[in-house]
């Protein structure tokens, strides 16, 4: 191919284009170099996006090269741009880790499986492309992505926003307008009409011997520099030929030009040649034989009628079938008649396998239907069941609708109509979901039908954040189905009682008692099983008193922690029984459960469940002092927030973990991301959770009249319980720190109660560390020494360290200093190492109040690591806990490659060459504390 030079050996259609490629150059420059780009080409039809992309696969000659275009036509069949993109490496599959191997195999239909996370896949082929291009930069060029299947597109773009160091560039040419669109947010380059300059120079390239300036004028005018449209405006005129009449005036769109080019070239054609080109527009893979074939049963001379096509230019055949431009095909298209269309879906359903290619068949078949029809409704069915399976639900959707439309059974349009909203709503469709459940005749349904339809609504309404609004819902749904599908019933409990306790107080009713009253309706098992037992101890707590649930409690939680657990029932069970154990005082069995549906949400990829998981894991750790496991897990919280576009996660990991290192600007902005749409989310346990937060903070910087305001707020919905119980214990320390401990009764009351309930040591010593903060005397020193017997074997050791830090203000305050030193010296350094700088500092100041010195907590500026960036301080965290480079990269969904640059980055400022020296130079980053040094 020859060199396309900025002047004279310019291809004709990038003439006026020198700055555009300029911006390609630099991009393939950039991968030869290591890095990754994108590039989104967007304008109107015609404007050049695809002779761009030409020039990108002329310019990455020495580059590994895919392409692939997306069709009008093939939108509902998923993953099909997908598989044309990463079809010439499907060879190197057995690169990727099982899971993801497992993942992309599924989605492609290349073997059996459970439906896929997509964001699984995402991350399979953002591996599997970094591992071609770890041979050779490797360049994508994706046509027409406006068309792409919406799947294919969310990978895509996904991937486009996760490369970094991989020497991969995506560039894909989408029409305009491309706001809202998926890709909306990736680089974009806007195509703009050629000056008049470049499009006379453009049309001198067309046209030998005089023609007419004034012709030449009118078409670079109305056609506003389209390269395309004018081409096509000036192709067959004769320079003699008069300037009126040429073309309509008025500046009409430049794709009107071009479609009435192409129009006229093809209203010139014989009949069956016009026929053919239909059934070639109709049929999106662009295979010859399936053409011919689809001809020949309509009674077309197909030697005859390609042969035409190819001559007028509409169409190329080389080795498949493509049209010249999209709006080619869309003319050829739209050009027939609906009968004709309807004929040619006919011959191709006709001409297509129905074993190799069920799904195209089955599209067909239903493009060619005028009426109902059920062998095409249950064709689509059946697509929609293998589109679930490789994980694609919005084509499964699409299916369902399509077949809804065709059924003439009430009844059973009804079904297809209620299985397209439930998967619309998994595919996270929320709104698109709510019309099919709207447009559906649930009269005509049976209770099972009716029922299924308002537990997808009240699911959706829960999932779009409004717990407060999808409750109410959810409970009808499972009193319904207490007779008609006992299991899923107790799922739905199940489900309505973790919205009740998330609405908590913006819950229009009592939520938790609207929720208990429901669930005793239940019929009760004779050998219930541990997630009765669950929601039996829940029911307890709220209808009669804690302490009559709480032993439930505590023996489902203790059952839930059988490590062979299904996905199913850890995935639909734990966030319950995890959040239950941290309101029963489990320490132990909370961190078993919290880490094990961590586990079971990555191995399965389920990053719907994803999110919470690593939240209620980040709070475990956060009392284990573990404030750098917390910081990892809020660094995977964000990564999976890059991608899923919600930050509400992400925040919320923040506003758990910033109080306790004092962090008051970090603390502030994350309440003012949350607090923002609480009202709209109805999750009134979120409220709580800002003022406990606040609480922290202040008591940490000792500033208690502020922690007493904040956590007053906090614990006035105790029936929350969660972080409403803890803010009553903060409540209680800075009441007593203001010299009105009177205050803090009526909180010492109620977590007496919660305390001696439980009876686990987490309960009894947090119940001995409030009573020895407003005892005296012996009694007082008592209290303190069994609160740190029964806290520090547990593990809490965050709050062991807070406990010992009062323990030594109440003995320097008796005046008793070396005893006061020895308790402040070890609150200091666990808190200090923990990264806790505000309740470090406070340990300190009352250490050197008793005649002491200790060093003070390194600032942030000095602390190391803190030259780090927190993509590279994650990164080097959990390389120094062992994990190889692909675990990291699953872990932030990147690639291993650019893990291994992160790593480089920070070596460098670091000062180390090997990931074994992390640890020694983060140590206070990534303490874990086997125990306590010291004893009590």
């Amino acid at each position: 191919m020859r060199r396309w030079a900025e002047s004279g050996d310019a291809r004709p259609d990038l003439i006026g284009r020198s700055a555009e490629r300029r911006i390609i150059d630099r991009l393939i420059d950039d991968i030869h170099g290591g890095r990754s780009a994108s590039l989104v080409l967007h304008g109107e039809p015609g404007i050049g996006k695809t002779a761009l992309l030409d020039y990108a696969m002329w310019r990455a000659a020495d580059c590994r090269l895919a392409r692939a275009a997306g069709v009008e036509s093939e939108e509902e069949l998923a993953f099909g741009g997908l598989h044309q993109l990463c079809a010439p490496f499907l060879d190197q599959l057995d690169r990727l880790p099982s899971p993801q191997l497992d993942a992309l195999g599924t989605a492609f239909g290349l073997v059996l499986g459970d439906p896929p996370d997509r964001f699984l896949i995402g991350l399979s082929v953002l591996n599997l492309l970094a591992e071609v291009a770890a041979d050779r930069p490797l360049v994508c060029l994706i046509d027409d992505a406006q068309w792409l299947d919406r799947a294919s597109a969310e990978t895509l773009a996904f991937v486009a926003r996760r490369l970094v160091a991989d020497s991969v560039l995506l560039v894909f040419a989408i029409r305009d307008p491309i706001g809202g669109h998926i890709l909306d947010g990736l680089e974009r380059l806007r195509l703009r009409g050629l000056d008049d300059h470049h499009a006379r120079a453009l049309l001198a390239t067309m046209r030998v011997g005089p023609f007419d300036n004034r012709i030449r004028d009118r078409i670079v005018a109305e056609t506003q520099g389209n390269p395309l449209a004018l081409l096509e405006s000036w192709t067959g005129l004769d320079s003699a030929e008069p300037i009126d009449g040429l073309m309509p005036s008025g500046g009409q769109h430049s794709a009107g030009h071009i479609e009435r080019g192409f129009l006229r070239r093809l209203a010139a054609l014989p009949p069956q040649t016009r026929q053919l080109a239909l059934i070639a527009a109709a049929e999106p893979i662009g295979d010859v034989d399936l053409l011919r074939r689809a001809a020949s049963f309509a009674g077309i001379d197909v030697v005859a009628a390609l042969a035409a096509v190819v001559d007028a230019e509409l169409i190329r055949v080389d080795g498949s079938v493509t049209f010249r431009h999209p709006l080619v095909r869309s003319v050829a298209y739209e050009a027939g008649t609906p009968v004709q269309r309807q004929e040619a879906h006919r011959v191709l359903a006709r001409a297509t396998d129905p074993v190799t290619d069920p799904d195209r068949r089955a599209w067909h078949l239903a493009r060619a239907s005028v009426g109902p029809d059920e062998t095409a409704a249950a064709a689509l069915e059946a697509s929609a069941g293998r589109a679930r399976s490789r994980g694609g639900l919005s084509a499964a959707a699409s299916f369902l609708d399509r077949a809804a439309q065709l059924t003439a059974d009430p009844a059973q349009r009804g079904a297809r109509t209620l299985a397209a909203a439930e998967a619309r709503y998994q595919a996270g469709a929320f709104a698109e979901a709510l019309e099919l459940l709207d447009a559906a005749d649930l009269s005509r349904m049976d209770d099972l039908g009716r029922t299924r339809a308002e537990l997808v609504r009240g699911q959706i309404m829960f999932a779009a954040r409004s717990a407060s609004a999808g409750l109410p819902i959810l409970l009808a749904a499972a009193g319904q189905l207490q007779t008609l599908d006992p299991t899923l019933a107790r799922e739905t409990y199940r489900d309505a009682g973790y919205a009740a306790l998330t609405a908590g107080q913006l819950s229009s009713t009592d939520g938790l008692e609207q929720f208990a009253a429901a669930y005793r309706t239940m019929p009760r098992s004779p050998n219930p099983c541990r997630g009765e037992v669950l929601l039996d101890g829940l029911t307890r707590v709220i209808t009669q008193r804690y302490s009559a649930g709480v032993p439930l409690l505590l023996r489902a939680v203790a059952d839930f922690c059988d490590p062979d657990i299904s996905i199913a029932e850890g995935l639909g069970w734990l966030p319950l029984a995890s959040r239950m154990a941290h309101n029963g005082w489990d320490f132990g069995n909370w961190s078993v459960l919290s880490a094990r549906l961590v586990d079971l949400a990555r191995e399965s990829g389920a990053l719907s469940i994803l999110p919470s998981a690593l939240l209620l894991r980040l709070s475990n750790r956060v009392y284990a002092g573990d404030l750098a496991g917390a910081d990892s897990l809020a660094a995977e919280a964000l990564a999976i927030g890059e991608v899923t576009g919600s930050s509400f996660f992400a925040h919320y990991g923040q506003l758990v973990l910033q109080p306790w290192r004092g962090d008051g600007p970090s603390t502030r902005a994350a309440i003012a991301s949350i607090r923002g749409d609480l009202a709209l989310s109805g999750e009134g346990k979120v409220f709580t959770a800002t003022e406990w937060a606040t609480a922290v903070l202040h008591n940490g910087h000792g500033r208690y009249e502020d922690a007493l305001a904040a956590a007053r707020r906090g614990a006035a919905h105790p029936q929350e319980l969660g972080l409403s119980t803890w803010s009553m214990i903060e409540l209680v320390e800075a009441a007593v720190h203001v010299g009105r401990p009177e205050q803090a009764h009526a909180a010492i009351e109620r977590i007496r109660e919660l305390t001696e309930a439980s009876g686990t040591d987490w309960a009894l010593g947090t119940r001995a560390q409030v009573l020895a903060q407003i005892s005296h005397g012996a009694k007082a020193e008592e209290l303190f020494r069994e609160a740190i017997d029964r806290l520090r074997p547990i593990g809490v050791r965050i709050q062991t360290a807070r406990l010992r830090l009062l323990y030594g203000e109440w003995l320097r305050r008796k005046n008793r200093r070396v005893d006061a030193r020895a308790q402040l010296g070890m609150a200091h350094e666990v808190l200090r190492d923990s990264g806790a700088t505000a309740f470090a500092d406070r340990a300190r100041r009352e250490y050197e109040a008793t005649g002491g010195t200790l060093r003070r907590s390194p600032s942030r500026t000095n602390r190391p690591g803190e030259e780090l960036t927190p993509q590279e301080l994650q990164i080097a965290l959990l390389a120094a806990d062992g994990l190889s480079n692909p675990e990291i990269g699953a872990r932030l969904f990147i690639s291993p490659h650019t893990v291994e640059w992160h790593l480089r980055k920070v070596f460098g400022k670091l000062g180390i060459r090997s990931r074994r020296r992390i640890a020694d130079r983060l140590p206070d980053q990534r303490s874990r504390f086997s125990g306590e040094s010291h004893a009590g």
